[in-house]
């Protein structure tokens, strides 16, 4: 990554994030991040993301955007880190401060599943930002006991502890899951992701079926959705094949089912890639899959519907019935029966088909970064100081069991 030597402007506005987007396991929510901050550097503001550090990472680094890059820590020890590091940096220590970086004028403290807490310990405005409510995905990635304690930390310590500060989230179906747990109506602004730019030549779609997966490798994705969609339609689709885009520690266990449904032949691994290839993949797809349990927003939605591209998505998912307007530019469906079913019947229909990819286009063309920029600028500057950033709790969360 490039790294810019122009000179930092305006307040300081201090991301705490889990990961970044060069993190082999980043994603969606952490492109978000990253793209709100550099929305906010273009307002004048000066934007540190401290994150979680990996093989190959520098501590510090500082994008081309002029975004600076701290990393410390691991998986959980980020968590632990930012507060000393922060604290550290308040009494003159640490590299808040040995940096130049200077203490925050306001914290964005980004929960993903497990939040920051960072209202324990900073004196200074926190925005807290939600991406989804995690509730199904505890059991899913860290078993029955762990998921107790997950979801106790997500769904009664943490609205308890952000009960005087601002939440952003990407999504209505996200803000009516906070309210659920007890977080003031009136304290949520809605963002929405925007649509990433489209880069590369127009790419003609390819003469077969062709389906595509893109995201992370892991289980509340549930990619072995399509690879069983794959697997139904294959006798009636013979040049059907599937690629499935993204890295994860859930690969084997797909690969492993691709060879029990005996569709290697029909399936490909792509592993990460570049927006380049990205784009070539999405252009050239009959249709994009999101069979994914939960989904803040659905990023992945509107950068295939960029490409004409349109997506079979599943219900309850959150903010994918955002993304997609349900029968018009992709499908939401009701279970993994429906999802096949509507798979099938979108394959053989190229009419239907390609006027929903017309739609997707068009929806996906509404959600701009400048936009949600705005929006996220407009909070922050709302949060000048603790008290400007609190307002009156007027509903005591209430513990929901998980």
């Amino acid at each position: 990554m490039m790294l810019d030597q122009a000179g930092d402007v305006g307040r300081h506005v201090l991301f705490l994030n889990w990961r970044d987007t060069g993190h082999p396991l980043g994603g969606g929510s952490e492109l978000y991040v990253l793209r709100v901050a550099e929305e906010l550097r273009l307002r004048g503001h000066r934007v540190t993301i401290f994150c979680a550090r990996y093989p190959g990472a520098a501590a510090r680094e500082r994008t081309a955007s002029g975004v600076t890059l701290l990393r410390h820590g691991g998986r959980y020890s980020v968590y632990v880190w930012a507060a000393v590091l922060y604290l550290a940096g308040a009494v003159g220590l640490g590299p808040l401060s040995r940096r130049g970086l200077g203490r925050p004028g306001v914290i964005v403290d980004v929960g993903n599943g497990l939040p920051f807490l960072s209202p324990v310990y900073a004196r200074v405005p926190v925005v807290a930002l939600v991406h989804h409510v995690h509730r199904e995905q505890w059991p899913v990635v860290m078993g029955p006991r762990l998921a107790r304690i997950g979801w106790w930390v997500e769904s009664w310590l943490a609205p308890r502890v952000y009960r005087h500060c601002r939440y952003v989230t990407v999504s209505d179906a996200s803000r009516a899951e906070l309210v659920a747990l007890g977080v003031d109506d009136e304290r949520i602004t809605v963002v929405h992701n925007g649509t990433p730019e489209v880069l590369g030549e127009p790419i003609a779609r390819d003469r077969a079926p062709n389906l595509v997966v893109l995201g992370r490798l892991v289980p509340h994705k549930r990619v072995e959705f399509a690879l069983r969609a794959v697997a139904a339609l294959a006798t009636e689709l013979p040049e059907l094949t599937l690629t499935i885009a993204g890295q994860g520690w859930w690969e084997p266990r797909l690969r492993q089912l691709t060879d029990e449904l005996g569709v290697a032949d029909r399936v490909r691994f792509a592993g990460y890639v570049d927006e380049e290839v990205k784009h070539e993949l999405l252009s050239r797809a009959w249709l994009a899959l999101t069979p994914s349990m939960k989904e803040g927003w659905g990023l992945t939605i509107v950068e295939a519907g960029a490409r004409g591209t349109p997506t079979v998505a599943m219900a309850g998912a959150g903010g994918v019935s955002e993304a997609i307007i349900d029968g018009e530019s992709g499908v939401i469906a009701s279970d993994e029966a429906h999802f096949v079913a509507v798979i099938g019947e979108l394959l053989r229909d190229d009419t239907r088909r390609e006027a929903m990819g017309v739609a997707a286009a068009k929806h996906a063309q509404t959600f701009t970064w400048e936009t949600s920029g705005a929006r996220f600028a407009a909070v922050v500057d709302s949060c000048r100081t603790v008290d400007s950033c609190r307002t009156v709790d007027s509903h005591r969360p209430r513990r929901r069991r998980p």
